[in-house]
């Protein structure tokens, strides 16, 4: 009767066994892996195909070189007074083979803005030297006309931020820009 009492279970003595232990830990992380690679397949299917079909509609397009402006939505300019008592100013230019270099330059201002022509006419002196200086700078190759552009927006800097006080010029013209040997 004593060894009806005893029930061994073999399989419980098989399992216990020190060579096969199983943690729960196993089944997760190789569930978690299944996972995480079909999610990096599925990124990269889509991003192959959002690939493919960028490059298939961009083929098919044309290449527009100049968006058409309409005239209705062109800006209209600001009309400007113009400071005009500024005497043509000659020098000669910095290179080895001095060049001459004549200039008139016409200063634009807010319209009928009394405060910027007065203040203009005030510091006439220094605007004229500060003119004469910047083109005795220059070399003769930096004068042309493609470079007009560049040459303005440098005075009109210059003259807001070194001359003027709290008034601006809008804009610079060049009335006479000759440049001889």
């Amino acid at each position: 009767m004593a060894d009806d009492d005893v029930d061994l279970n073999v399989d419980d003595v098989a399992d216990s066994s020190p060579d096969k232990k199983k943690s729960p830990g196993n089944g997760l992380l190789s569930g978690m892996l299944k996972w995480i690679l079909i999610a990096v397949a599925a990124i990269i299917l889509i991003v192959t195909v959002v690939v493919v079909t960028v490059k298939i509609t961009n083929s098919s397009t044309p290449e527009v070189s100049a968006i058409p402006v309409s005239k209705e939505y062109i800006g209209k300019k600001e009309a400007l007074s113009w400071y005009k008592d500024i005497d043509q100013i000659r020098t000669k230019t910095s290179d080895t083979t001095s060049h001459i270099v004549s200039v008139q330059v016409y200063l634009g201002y807010k319209l009928d803005d009394q405060k910027v022509s007065a203040e203009i006419s005030q510091r006439i002196v220094e605007i004229r030297d500060f003119l004469r200086r910047y083109f005795a700078q220059k070399k003769a190759v930096e004068l042309t006309p493609l470079s007009e552009d560049q040459l303005r927006a440098e005075i009109k800097r210059a003259i807001n931020d070194d001359i003027l006080g709290e008034t601006a010029i809008k804009d610079v013209r060049f009335m006479i820009f000759d440049v001889s040997e």
